[in-house]
C-alpha cells in the first residue's frame, strides 16, 4: 500500500490527511484517513519539520502499517549533498528505517542535492522535486511519472491537497 500524507494549518489547528492507495497507478484510493490536531509547534523558518512531523506520527498511529508499504510526504526527504534533513527524512528515522519515504515538492529547494529528481508530468514544464530514503530514487521517479493523471500534480496528490485544506 502507498500512504500519502499532507497537512494544511488553520489558526488554532493542523488538518493531516492521508490517502491510502493500492498502485502507483491507481486513480482512485483504497482509504482517506484524516485527523485534526492543535498546532505543537510555531512556524520555524529552516525547521518546518517540527511543525509538520508530530501530525503525520500521530495520524499513523491509526494505520496498520506493513511490509512493503511506502510513505509520501508533500516536501523533502533529503535537503542537500551535505546531509540536511528534510520532514522525510526525519519521518524515515522515526520510522526507525522501516518504511521507504518519499517526498514530493511542488517547490525547488535552493541547494546542490545530487539524489534529488526533477520530475514533469504530462505537458507540463513545471517539475515535481523527488527525494527518497528506503528505496532506489530513480524506480521511484520511474513510478512518479506513471501516477494517474495528465496534469503537473497526480490525480490522488491533488486531491489529498483538496482535502487537507478542507
Amino acid at each position: 500500500m502507498i500512504y500519502a500524507f499532507d497537512t494544511y494549518y488553520y489558526e488554532d489547528y493542523a488538518n493531516t490527511v492521508c490517502i491510502a492507495f493500492e498502485d502507483w497507478t491507481s486513480e482512485s484510493e483504497s482509504e482517506i484517513f484524516t485527523e485534526k490536531m492543535a498546532i505543537t509547534a510555531a512556524y520555524e523558518s529552516g525547521a518546518f519539520y517540527k511543525r509538520e512531523l508530530p501530525c503525520i506520527i500521530s495520524l499513523l498511529q491509526k494505520i496498520p502499517l506493513k511490509d512493503g508499504d511506502l510513505i509520501i510526504v508533500d516536501g523533502y526527504v533529503t535537503l542537500n549533498d551535505e546531509g540536511k534533513t528534510g520532514l522525510g527524512g526525519y519521518l524515515y528515522k522515526a520510522l526507525d528505517q522501516k518504511y521507504p519515504v518519499i517526498g514530493i515538492a511542488k517547490n525547488e529547494f535552493n541547494a546542490p542535492d545530487s539524489q534529488r529528481r526533477c520530475v514533469h508530468r504530462g505537458e507540463s514544464k513545471t517539475a515535481l522535486f523527488l527525494t527518497v530514503k528506503g528505496a532506489d530514487i530513480d524506480d521511484i521517479q520511474v513510478k512518479v511519472e506513471q501516477m494517474h493523471g495528465s496534469f503537473r500534480m497526480p490525480t490522488l496528490l491533488k486531491k489529498l491537497d483538496h482535502l487537507s485544506r478542507t
